[in-house]
């Protein structure tokens, strides 16, 4: 089935000559890699790619080659439409929500509901842009020193510089292999997980300040203020869930982040083998891994805290 599949994705990238790359809002490290990637890679082939986030890069991603010719809305022509990196068609954002179903969607969440014409869901990777560092060569593509170099940004920031518990022999193989394209490791490792601005720091200071554990969870938020009063640019937590992640003592470290449309951003990540979190974020209509998973929930920040803590410890048994 899988070798089918990875053949009918060829076909169709072979027949496509103008293509719409996209992935989800508030992108991380392996939706920025997963999309560069693959574009690069398409755009190298000799098609006509844009790429497309509707949220823009973070700051903190600008240095990836090609990460300058990411939109945030599609206006071009195009006959294939390619997801990446995304459980379900709603996290590409509503700028999509009338361009039609996907034509190819590429994921490895577990969650993923399989939503494109064709679908090429792998959740036993460690990150989608390991699925596309595997398959590119199949596809007709060549991997070059930019190429690896988003590829290798997935893996590193999706595995929190391999540290996470799915990271396996095949994960690190995968990495040296993008590495021997030329790719500086150290720099783009500090870039991905170490370095922080100044606005992200005091962001996080802002999370810290409400920091709290009940239950074998511990937690923190982020307010619009947090957001204007620090000058951080993004709408998402600067990464601060994995400092949490960090904290001894706990099964589940969450963050909740309020956005401008009246939606709390939650994410949770498992702190021990045997929790799958991704059980609460498909109750409340997010998705993820065992290890890591987020939602977004409509209402104030006072209603929603409370009900999803509570939520999270009776489906955990904590």
């Amino acid at each position: 089935m899988k070798e089918a599949m990875t053949v009918a994705i060829r076909e169709r990238l072979e027949r496509s000559r103008k293509i719409v790359i996209a992935s989800h809002i508030r992108p991380d490290g392996d939706a920025i890699g997963s999309l560069l990637g693959l574009g690069l890679a398409l755009q190298d082939a000799g098609k006509s790619v844009q790429m497309v986030l509707a949220d823009g890069v973070p700051a903190s991603y600008r240095h990836l080659e090609g990460s300058q010719w990411i939109v945030k809305e599609p206006n071009a022509e195009h006959d294939t439409f390619i997801t990446v990196d995304c459980a379900d068609f709603k996290r590409v954002g509503k700028i999509f929500e009338n361009f039609g179903q996907p034509d190819i969607n590429i994921d490895h969440h577990i969650t993923n509901e399989k939503f494109g014409h064709l679908n090429l869901i792998e959740a036993q990777e460690v990150a989608t842009a390991a699925i596309l560092a595997n398959h590119l060569p199949e596809w007709g593509c060549k991997i070059t020193r930019p190429i690896a170099a988003a590829l290798l940004t997935g893996i590193v920031t999706d595995t929190l510089g391999f540290r996470t518990a799915n990271t396996n022999p095949s994960a690190l193989r995968l990495s040296a292999m993008l590495m021997e394209t030329g790719v500086d490791m150290a720099d783009l490792y500090m870039r991905a997980l170490v370095k922080k601005s100044f606005s992200a720091a005091r962001y996080w200071g802002a999370g810290l300040s409400r920091l709290d554990q009940k239950n074998g969870i511990v937690w923190a938020a982020l307010t619009l203020d947090d957001r204007k009063k620090s000058g951080y640019g993004g709408n998402d937590d600067a990464d601060l869930i994995n400092m949490i992640s960090a904290i001894e003592g706990n099964k589940v470290g969450m963050i909740f982040v309020e956005q401008s449309d009246n939606h709390i951003k939650i994410s949770w990540r498992a702190l021990e083998s045997g929790v799958d979190v991704s059980r609460v974020a498909k109750h409340f209509k997010g998705g993820g891994h065992a290890a890591a998973a987020g939602a977004d929930i409509p209402g104030a920040l006072n209603e929603i805290q409370p009900l999803v803590l509570d939520t999270t410890r009776k489906m955990l048994n904590l």
